[in-house]
């Protein structure tokens, strides 16, 4: 039987933290000192539907951002359509259409 890991550096990962709020970012590094990930978003809801929005509104978005592991609830790998739009939306990388999924 071959185990895969459930997520590796590279991945686009989603995490919840303490706080409650839930990242959608791309995994960079991962330490017992720190997580660090870069173009972090958070889901966020509109009248036109559910859409991306910037986990910190006053950095760029491109740099990378180091969250202690101590304020993380759980990290999972990203669900393969949620991670599809993710990439489109922080890259323009179309990987593979998000079907039925209305994610601006």
């Amino acid at each position: 039987m071959i185990i895969e890991a459930p997520y590796k550096i590279g991945d686009t990962v989603s995490i919840k933290l303490a706080s409650g709020e839930e990242i959608v970012t791309r995994l960079e590094a991962e330490s017992d000192e720190n997580i660090v990930v870069s173009r972090p978003v958070i889901l966020a809801a509109t009248q036109e539907g559910i859409t991306f929005a910037p986990y910190m509104f006053t950095v760029e978005n491109t740099l990378n951002l180091s969250i202690n592991p101590m304020n993380v609830v759980a990290i999972a790998k990203t669900d393969r359509q949620i991670s599809a739009k993710y990439i489109e939306n922080t890259t323009g990388i179309v990987t593979s259409p998000a079907q039925g999924l209305n994610l601006n």
